[in-house]
């Protein structure tokens, strides 16, 4: 059985593989950056919850305050 290899299948192999190799590369790099705002935007979100929840209970106090002074 002999496996001869066409030599003009050699630059046309190299070429999809080059160019899926660099499809991948780009995806890789695209999927990390989409993934880093992606927990940017998680991380925002809970400084702007606990932001929050702080006002919630100066709020809370300054009402039970206000109920103690009108009692």
């Amino acid at each position: 059985m002999n496996m001869d290899i066409n030599p003009l299948l050699i630059p046309i192999v190299g070429t999809i593989f080059g160019t899926a190799m660099i499809i991948g590369i780009v995806a890789i790099v695209h999927w990390y950056k989409a993934r880093d705002k992606e927990l940017q935007y998680h991380q925002d979100l809970r400084v702007r919850e606990m932001e929050h929840q702080r006002k919630m209970k100066e709020l809370e106090i300054e009402l039970e305050k206000a109920k103690q002074k009108s009692s």
